[in-house]
């Protein structure tokens, strides 16, 4: 009876998982994914793209939907450029991160807030190809014909009091990350997706530059 009951228990985390993400499936061999995207990635060195940021508050119906350009340059420098609606500014660079929201600026070091230090660190991570070693979250990888999916569900305590998931979508081609999704426990929603991407592009170091 234990052994019937092991098997039916099989079959219903297997229909959960494919109910949780349709046309994905649990990898098996998660050790040989993460070997092959941490060669794979190493060979990028940085990435250019436009994004969509699609935020979906509980309290809403409405999503907001933001535009805008992308760098990532290794290492630790991001520059995101929100160009719709409004202007908006986010340079991260080795630690150290600026803000321009219109006419305000604002200088701060990740190191300042704990959490403001791993919020930074997740974002490096996922279009780094280093979120498969991050401490602060358990993972799962899930694959489909097109990409793959990894699930990051945080065990770090202040992490846990702000997601509950973040989901990583790679392209199965290069490796790079296709969206960015974070459920948060309040209930919203974000998503940034990434397209136009160009690879290993000839980036300059002064679109990092913190004035």
């Amino acid at each position: 009876m234990l052994k019937y009951s092991f098997g039916i228990l099989g079959i219903v985390l297997a229909l959960t998982v494919k109910a949780q993400y349709p046309g994905f499936a649990l990898l098996q061999n998660q050790e040989t994914f993460k070997q092959t995207f941490n060669s794979a990635t190493k060979n990028v060195s940085g990435i250019k793209s436009d994004f969509i940021q699609e935020k979906t508050l509980s309290m809403l119906s409405d999503k907001i939907t933001s535009r805008g350009n992308f760098w990532f340059k290794r290492k630790n420098k991001v520059r995101m450029e929100y160009t719709h609606p409004f202007p908006y500014l986010l340079i991260l660079n080795g630690g150290k991160i600026y803000i321009r929201d219109g006419q305000k600026e604002n200088k701060l070091s990740a190191s300042s807030s704990k959490i403001f230090e791993q919020v930074n660190r997740i974002l490096l991570d996922c279009v780094g190809g280093t979120v498969l070693k991050n401490p602060d979250f358990q993972a799962r990888v899930f694959e489909s014909p097109g990409s793959y999916l990894i699930e990051l569900n945080p065990v770090a305590k202040n992490l846990k009091e702000l997601y509950q998931k973040i989901n990583i979508f790679i392209d199965r081609k290069d490796f790079t990350a296709e969206s960015i999704d974070m459920f948060e426990l309040s209930g919203d929603h974000s998503s940034i997706r990434f397209f136009n991407k160009v690879l290993n592009a000839n980036i300059p170091d002064t679109l990092f530059a913190i004035p």
